[in-house]
């Protein structure tokens, strides 16, 4: 048996979500936040049978797009301000980060 943790944009997290259910995979869903653009996210815990593997990750690949966007950065608390860039800058957001652990023991009461 597999855990399945997938990070991803709160953005992604319902399509995700519906296409997981229409699959027939349970997932707990976690709210999260990102420590670079310090925005929502969306934590799933997905256990899966080791055969099931792959098809949860193409189903996360195709839910979860990555993407350009436009952020304002956060200015610096009490650090040297000489690297801040006061202005927008284009970052790439969404996609999924993705760890698959092996689960020992799986008890449901």
């Amino acid at each position: 048996m597999k855990m399945i943790i997938a990070v991803v944009q709160d953005q992604d997290s319902q399509k995700l979500s519906q296409a997981l259910i229409q699959a027939n995979f349970r997932a707990t869903k976690l709210a999260s936040t990102g420590g670079f653009l310090r925005a929502g996210n969306t934590t799933f815990l997905i256990g899966v049978e080791d055969d099931d593997v792959d098809r949860v990750l193409d189903i996360i690949r195709d839910s979860c797009q990555s993407r350009e966007q436009m952020i304002a950065p956060v200015a610096p608390l009490g650090g040297a301000a000489t690297n801040y860039v006061p202005y927008p800058v284009e970052v790439q957001v969404g996609g999924a980060t993705v760890f698959v652990l092996h689960v020992e023991r799986f008890v449901h009461f």
